[in-house]
């Protein structure tokens, strides 16, 4: 899609990941590798075949362990330093060999003679997640935060709607014209996916509000029958994630309340 970036899908396609998680390298002469996903002999092989000798940095966008255990085993092979950040909650999604070498902030820039990449934290589908912004091209590489082919799952403690919601909208800052989407292909016309993603949750939270207001007071499992009866049967577990998130939300701006038997119950 650009002449500075390539794609390498590693091959891990399940029900998370879709079709496998998507390694970008920037660059020719001074390469940087993005997410070299989960430790797999084959795809590592492939991303230092591809880089020419020249791979200079490794840059996770968060630490989900389809994403950045590679980059431990593919840093120590380069010897090259790996980007990144902690996240705030340890879950088991997580990966724990995850050891950066210099910590990734908001608006931080990283240079080259050939690009320009801007760090931009967005929060929500974990707390330490990132999207990279190829300044010359334009194009964001959006990890998790927006994804070809399915929306993404928000895990509480560590995800978060609110900051998802937010995260979103923060998108409409910079000037993007080509999504780089952690799983899945590139997208075109970015403001009009973050606009049909940030209705689509809204459009489910209503219906979450909606299942409350009819049910007054409900076990999680129950409701999620309700608010996700258009979902595949198979990913009502995965879904069980996103609907806790949206029950914070609304906790959040007092419409319902969290009980100690762990039913919820919405606040007339």
């Amino acid at each position: 899609m650009t002449s500075l970036i390539k794609k390498i899908t590693a091959p891990n396609g399940g029900v998370f990941t879709g079709g496998g998680t998507n390694t970008y390298l920037i660059g020719k002469e001074d390469v940087t590798v993005v997410d070299p996903g989960p430790y797999i002999q084959s795809h590592l092989d492939e991303i230092i075949k591809a880089g020419n000798n020249n791979i200079k940095r490794i840059i996770v966008t968060h630490t989900h362990k389809d994403h950045s255990p590679g980059a431990k085993p593919l840093a120590e092979t380069l010897k090259v330093p790996v980007i990144g950040s902690f996240a705030k909650f340890d879950m088991s999604i997580q990966d724990e060999t995850f050891e950066p070498d210099q910590i990734l902030y908001d608006k931080d820039i990283i240079t080259t003679s050939e690009y320009t990449i801007e760090a931009i934290h967005t929060p929500g589908h974990a707390s330490n997640h990132f999207c990279l912004l190829i300044q010359e091209e334009k194009c964001l590489l959006t990890g998790d935060h927006i994804m070809n082919g399915s929306t993404v799952v928000i895990a509480p403690p560590d995800g978060n709607m609110t900051e998802y919601l937010d995260s979103l909208k923060k998108l409409d800052n910079f000037d993007i014209k080509l999504l780089a989407p952690g799983h899945g292909d590139y997208l075109n016309d970015p403001k009009l996916v973050t606009n049909w993603i940030f209705n689509h949750r809204l459009t489910r939270e209503e219906k979450v509000l909606q299942s409350m207001q009819k049910l007054k007071e409900t076990a999680i499992e129950d409701l999620l029958l309700d608010v996700y009866d258009d979902v595949d049967p198979h990913l009502h577990p995965i879904a069980l994630w996103s609907l806790e998130a949206h029950l914070i939300r609304l906790e959040e701006s007092n419409f319902v309340t969290k009980l100690e038997n762990d039913h919820w119950r919405i606040i007339s």
